[in-house]
């Protein structure tokens, strides 16, 4: 339900994560060397994280694209806020970003929707690293090219790296151990690690957006110099697939397609980007914006709200099939949303503290009145995957998870992880019961029907937070069962720009919020769980963990040397961490809901990893649209 993409999601968007090693074939132009020089990594067409590539090297284009999709049409939809910036460079630390600012740039690589984790070169041809993964380089292509015809450079690589990791604490983390970026050729980069053997760096080095070094560097219409650590709302010069053809400070950003991209006829981009048109419509909340939907104000729309699902889609148009409303299987990532603590204060430093929450929280009773019974509770930070931790330790994960042994719960090693049951009032009362105890050895009892600190009689308040009304439902249904416990319990929702500038400062007890987890996790996870992280203003590491033992099972994750060594290593993590006690698990949904005015047509099937991909794979139907009255 949090719809803010974390930060793999926004690498691999920003969304993309936009956020995510070697070549791509461009006619005769580039040539796969696959033995290299005595002692020279070679150069390759793309890379994948612990497998083989499916496409070969000058591979025509992605097997799950319609290569023949006609160009033409819009695509409307919904974003929820406000925004007032173009500078994606200080999201999460300055200002607003608008949707979809991702279309105006490239990346060094492509990922590929059909692989686990592979990527071909997009503005890198071709990529190349050593066996110990101690560096990369990549080479450019010669076509790549900004939107007012100059090339791109190395010197553009170099000062896009720099300013993210200067400006952007997420990426600062997740780049953390790239300690040098130097230009070896016209068209060459390398970039220096601080060890060897992490796998990951080159291949996320290759999600890389590119910036123009020289826009940046240069003044606006009015001669004032431009600053790309801070905001603005000049549209800004980019080399990717789209531009800004017009926008309303915080209402609405159209983009137009770019009809001369330098890369249209690239293996990577050949049948996406197929939309003339793409304009986001914003909204406050939620609930206006489906009413826009009803409306025919805009295509698209993906349904958070298990209750709107159930009930707010019997208009005529969906009796009439001019709506379709569809799911789509989510297979490319897992997921924990939870009731966040900010583990920074002390009333939630105790993990007993943080458990006798989850005892008051009846989810089961949630569910059947609030979701219709659609969802099923979050056991896992993994939830989802192969990934997540099941049972009890064994074999490779018991081997890694014995080496932090005096570091973690004793539970990791004794008793698998699952959260209280409650849904019928005797399972409630014992649950709460429970609770009362926890807090108890906490430090904590009741006095006059008051929750206080048994030493200093202070008494225990907290504060929701959240920036979503649809969720405040969700915090009054939690409400009572805590003040059954004597907590003084209050909640707060405020605009997104203060929500974020609150969570930029730490500022909060209890948030709702929802980290995206990918197929293979590596590096980002310094940056949700690890403890530099905890101290970085802006950081993903919302809840302030300083875990010793975690520290070690991330690196464990992003040093493993197989598929299997990665599974247990991130097994062992999410033990560890749900044993912590970090969060309070919520709940899960095994499908994107999506809602569409039936003008649009798309690749059949949709890719394993990217089966929603609106719009990126999706094209205008004329045929369609005549029907439902829409115009392109």
């Amino acid at each position: 339900m949090n719809r803010r993409s974390l930060l793999k999601s926004a690498v691999l968007a920003l969304s993309a994560r936009g956020l995510p090693l070697p070549v791509w074939i461009s006619g005769a132009k580039a040539q796969e060397n696959p033995a290299g020089a005595a002692g020279v990594p070679s150069w390759r067409h793309g890379v994948s994280l612990y497998g083989d590539l499916k496409y070969q090297p000058g591979f025509k284009h992605f097997d799950y694209v319609n290569a023949e999709a006609p160009k033409g049409g819009a695509a409307r939809q919904i974003a929820i806020g406000t925004f007032d910036s173009f500078n994606m460079v200080v999201a999460g630390v300055k200002g607003d970003v608008v949707e979809g600012i991702t279309l105006l740039y490239d990346t060094l690589l492509a990922e590929s929707l059909d692989e686990v984790s592979s990527e071909y070169g997009l503005i890198a041809e071709a990529v190349s690293y050593p066996d110990d993964f101690a560096w990369v380089s990549y080479r450019l292509r010669a076509e790549a090219k900004w939107q007012d015809g100059s090339p791109v450079t190395a010197d553009d690589v170099i000062f896009s790296f720099n300013a993210w990791k200067k400006y952007s604490p997420q990426l600062a983390a997740y780049y953390r151990h790239v300690v040098k970026a130097e230009k070896t050729g016209d068209r060459e980069i390398k970039f220096t690690f601080d060890g060897p053997g992490n796998r990951e760096l080159p291949q996320i080095v290759g999600q890389l957006a590119i910036l123009p070094k020289l826009w940046w560097e240069g003044t606006d219409k009015n001669g004032k110099k431009r600053d790309i650590g801070d905001t603005t709302l000049e549209p800004p010069l980019g080399c990717g697939p789209y531009r800004i053809k017009s926008f309303s400070a915080g209402r609405e950003i159209v983009y137009e397609r770019v009809p001369d991209y330098w890369g249209r006829a690239l293996n990577v981009r050949i049948g996406r980007d197929n939309f003339d048109e793409l304009r986001f419509e914003y909204f406050r909340d939620s609930t206006v914006a489906l009413e826009a939907f009803k409306g025919d104000a805009v295509d698209w729309r993906i349904e958070l709200s298990a209750k709107s699902w159930a009930t707010a889609y019997d208009f005529p148009a969906v009796a009439e099939k001019r709506v379709i409303l569809e799911q789509f299987p989510i297979r490319n990532m897992g997921q924990m949303q939870a009731f966040a603590f900010n583990i920074r204060r002390d009333k939630f430093k105790d993990p007993r503290v943080r458990l006798a929450f989850n005892y008051a929280f009846d989810f089961e009773e949630m569910n059947r009145q609030l979701f219709y019974g659609q969802y099923t509770r979050i056991a896992s930070y993994f939830q989802g995957t192969e990934l997540a931790a099941t049972g009890l330790p064994t074999g490779r994960e018991l081997e890694i998870l014995n080496a932090v042994r005096d570091q973690v719960p004793p539970e990791v090693f004794t008793t698998p992880y699952t959260n209280p049951v409650g849904g019928n009032p005797e399972a409630v009362r014992s649950n709460l019961r429970q609770a009362v105890l926890l807090l108890r050895q906490a430090g904590y009892e009741v006095r006059d029907e008051r929750l206080v600190n048994s030493k200093t009689g202070e008494p225990y308040a907290v504060e929701f937070l959240t920036d979503e009304p649809a969720f405040e439902r969700v915090f009054l249904f939690y409400k009572p069962a805590l003040e059954r416990l004597g907590m003084s319990v209050s909640m707060r929702t405020i605009d997104d720009a203060q929500y974020q500038n609150r969570l930029r400062t730490f500022d909060f007890d209890i948030i709702i919020q929802s980290w995206g987890e990918s197929l293979s996790p590596g590096n980002e996870q310094r940056g949700y769980w690890g403890s530099q992280a905890a101290d970085e203003p802006g950081s993903f590491n919302l809840i302030g963990i300083k875990n010793p033992a975690v520290d070690a099972l991330i690196n464990q994750i992003i040093f493993a040397k197989s598929r299997a060594d990665l599974v247990a290593a991130t097994r062992a993590l999410d033990r560890v961490l749900l044993w912590n006690h970090y969060v309070v698990p919520q709940w899960t949904y095994p499908y994107v809901r999506s809602a569409r005015w039936d003008r649009f047509s798309r690749p059949d099937p949709l890719p394993q990893y990217g089966m929603d991909a609106f719009p990126t794979l999706w094209w205008w139907d004329a045929a369609k649209a005549a029907k439902t009255g829409g115009k392109s």
